[in-house]
């Protein structure tokens, strides 16, 4: 699904925020991303829907290469959940963000409205349909941003630090929500506790590079992998 080979990128400072990376992920895969803050985790994610664009090497989403005269595709197969849910919601009735979207692809009117009254309800959002986003819970506003991706219904789900603003019970909620998707998922995440409960595989990333790739129970049982690239176990295993 996801093929990125050779892939670097600087900013404008002359950092080098990745540094050589290749990755294959599997259709239908679920991918953790884990590293310390500066490791290049966000930088790399946000290449895959084409905010970044590759300035060496290449990335393909089921092969369709990320480029400019490609993005309006890359847009349609890619869904980007932000870690501020803040960033995700912009109008004045949730009704409404989680329409946009699908508005601008010219879906008809009662195609709109039967997708979105779909995923409002799968989320157990309906109720706040008509409520201005900013006056919802924190928790609330997490799962209306990803109710906005799930709506497009695209091929490839990226998460950046999802679980940051969520209650343990909110965070429950959350685990079940993306174990029950048949999409392929990349969650990039500090709580290496909420990667063993949702991903198969883990990629650890250390100063722009791939430290190291595998299962994700084996990668995160490795205390000394772990604490090698500034990272601790999963509280579970400590």
């Amino acid at each position: 699904m996801i093929c990125i080979e050779e892939l670097s990128f600087l900013y404008p400072d002359r950092t080098k925020a990745i540094d050589g990376i290749s990755l294959t992920l599997r259709k239908g895969s679920a991918t953790g991303i884990a590293g310390a803050n500066g490791a290049g985790k966000s930088t790399l994610v946000n290449h895959l829907n084409g905010y970044y664009l590759a300035q060496q090497g290449t990335i393909s989403i089921d092969g369709v290469m990320i480029s400019k005269k490609n993005l309006d595709q890359i847009h349609k197969m890619v869904g980007l959940v932000f870690q501020n849910p803040d960033d995700q919601l912009f109008t004045a009735r949730l009704y409404d963000d989680i329409a946009f979207g699908l508005e601008n692809l010219g879906i008809s009117p009662a195609s709109v409205s039967a997708i979105v009254e779909e995923t409002l309800r799968q989320l157990n959002l309906w109720e706040l349909r008509d409520k201005p986003p900013s006056h919802l819970s924190q928790g609330e506003k997490r799962f209306a941003a990803f109710a906005t991706v799930l709506a497009m219904k695209p091929e490839v789900i990226v998460m950046d630090e999802p679980t940051s603003d969520l209650d343990p019970k909110n965070r429950r909620k959350l685990i079940t929500l993306i174990n029950s998707l048949d999409t392929t998922t990349i969650t990039v995440s500090h709580d290496l506790d909420f990667i063993w409960d949702t991903c198969q595989e883990v990629c650890i990333m250390n100063k722009g590079r791939i430290a190291a790739v595998g299962p994700a129970k084996e990668i995160l049982s490795n205390k000394e992998l772990l604490e090698s690239n500034n990272l601790e176990l999963p509280l579970r295993l400590q």
